[in-house]
């Protein structure tokens, strides 16, 4: 079943505990500032798994490169979350067919159809 499924993919948060999210860090959500240091803006803040965001910012690009490698330099992602990346965000594919129409349905079943 689906339900099966996704409880074999999904993790459980590290240390059992979930980690505070920026959630909706796409790349029109972060800036440089003048001094170079990076700035994240317009936070929709939840306690989740660490994986949405590093999904998110690879949904719409406008991250570096070398963004997640320097991530996972620091702290490295489980494995499989490649398989579990469009899972993730499924909901912001919802949400933007919700706002902004049909043009989002082809990777709204796309997904679904992969998970099913």
């Amino acid at each position: 079943s689906l339900l099966s499924r996704l409880r074999d993919i999904l993790p459980e948060p590290e240390e059992g505990r979930p980690s505070l999210l920026h959630g909706d860090l796409w790349g029109g959500n972060w800036m440089a500032g003048e001094d170079g240091r990076g700035w994240l803006i317009d936070p929709a803040v939840y306690y989740g798994h660490r994986e949405a965001d590093i999904a998110m910012t690879e949904l719409f690009g406008g991250f570096p490169r070398g963004f997640r490698k320097g991530y996972e330099n620091i702290w490295p992602l489980e494995p499989g979350f490649s398989e579990r990346r469009d899972l993730y965000n499924l909901y912001h594919l919802l949400n933007h067919l919700n706002l902004f129409g049909s043009s989002y349905l082809g990777g709204v079943i796309s997904t679904i159809s992969r998970y099913s």
